[in-house]
């Protein structure tokens, strides 16, 4: 009962994103005095609609997207007498860039405000990921399915050796370690006297630890599986993995955590096209990689299962990340994405500038039948990688838990 709870809330929480998506659109366009004919919520058949003003309110049946209708969008857009003079396309190009930009503001401004949530509420992980060493204890012999580690007693292999806390393991082995997870997963690979390099205050030198083996829960092969198995420890403790902030404090946390956020949506976008062999993989059967690109499905899937563990932090933040994702897609330079619309506003400018220059008047509109058959490819492909994710999402779905 709970997973479907927490499946329909983050459904709801999608169709809410791409209101207010749309609703960045309209309130802008009304803002700098375009008329706004119609905004809707939802595809396919009508359940309800109302009129106020001169804009046409509605909601139908199908909660995957949404459209805001801006009289005059392109010179193809049949307009009555009224419309003309308000018409978009004739408007200045900045008043056209901000109306386009409007949807992908308010994705922006809904994944900040998550982020902030999330970190008053509840934390953001950690941003420190050094390999700094922040405890020393024993090496507990083993680990409970929930986590729990074994009671011990006494000094670990790591504070025998002589490392101290404040000290960064910067090599395991001969291998560079950058990160303290590079330090664990090197670790968990040994046994017995290993060399550990070591940096104190900027100066480096190698220690022997008598690495220990313990039982310990890990995931298998980067994959979402947990098993039990026997690796190396030396009882030592990296920087926490969350930290929790206040009403002030989370103000620079939440902009310094959005900006690594920005950061990953950008290696994904680019990352996209090569995922559809991974799904393709998946569906016939293989490994569904946690990484690999999910449909409205999958997502509302994920936040099921988010809430059915009761973690609802990762649930606002999935939500957040998606917001972003939005953001950031909908500004590709592609029709009939904003980017494309804003790409057409850019190129009419510096086309007319230049004419302006050479003493001719500025030139026509872009012709969009001209770029019909570029927007049918991207929509071709485009929505052949949604079906192959949509059936990736429900032959192999990913599982968080």
């Amino acid at each position: 009962m709970v997973f479907v709870l927490g499946v329909v809330l983050f459904a709801v929480g999608i169709a809410a994103s791409i209101a207010l998506h749309e609703a960045g659109h309209m309130w802008t366009a009304k803002a700098l005095g375009m008329k706004v004919r119609r905004y809707y919520i939802g595809f396919g058949p009508k359940i309800f609609s109302f009129r106020r003003g001169e804009t046409e309110y509605g909601l139908k049946a199908i909660p995957a997207g949404g459209f805001c209708d801006i009289a005059g969008m392109t010179a193809m857009d049949e307009l009555t007498p009224d419309e003309a003079p308000r018409a978009m396309y004739k408007q200045k190009t900045w008043k056209r860039l901000v109306v386009m930009c409007g949807g992908i503001v308010m994705n922006f401004v809904l994944g900040i405000v998550l982020v902030y949530v999330l970190a008053v509420g509840w934390f953001l992980p950690n941003r420190d990921t050094s390999p700094t060493v922040t405890n020393l204890g024993c090496a507990a012999a083993t680990q409970a399915e929930d986590g729990t580690l074994s009671e011990c007693w006494g000094q670990g292999p790591a504070e025998q050796a002589g490392i101290e806390i404040g000290d960064r393991i910067v090599g395991v082995d001969g291998t560079r370690t950058e990160t303290f997870s590079d330090v664990v997963l090197a670790t968990q690979k040994l046994s017995g006297p290993t060399e550990f390099t070591i940096d104190r205050d900027g100066t480096e030198f190698d220690v022997t630890v008598p690495v220990q083996q313990v039982q310990r829960m890990v995931y298998v092969d980067g994959t979402s599986e947990v098993r039990s198995q026997d690796v190396g420890a030396i009882g030592v403790s990296g920087p926490p993995s969350r930290v929790e902030y206040g009403a002030l404090s989370a103000v620079p946390a939440t902009f310094a955590y959005t900006g690594d956020i920005f950061v990953e949506t950008g290696k994904a976008l680019v990352s996209l096209p090569s995922k559809a062999v991974d799904l393709w993989h998946a569906i016939a059967g293989g490994e569904r990689g946690l990484d690999t690109p999910v449909s409205v499905v999958g997502a509302s899937v994920i936040g099921g299962q988010a809430a059915e563990a009761g973690n609802i932090p990762m649930f606002v933040s999935l939500l957040a990340s998606l917001n972003f994702f939005l953001g950031a897609f909908n500004i590709l330079p592609l029709l009939p994405l904003d980017g494309g619309h804003m790409a057409v506003a850019i190129y009419e400018k510096i086309r007319n500038w230049i004419r302006n220059l050479r003493g001719e008047p500025d030139g026509a509109p872009v012709n969009y039948l001209r770029l019909l058959p570029i927007t049918y490819v991207f929509v071709v492909i485009g929505g052949a990688f949604m079906l192959l994710t949509l059936t990736a999402d429900i032959v192999n779905p990913i599982k968080l838990f």
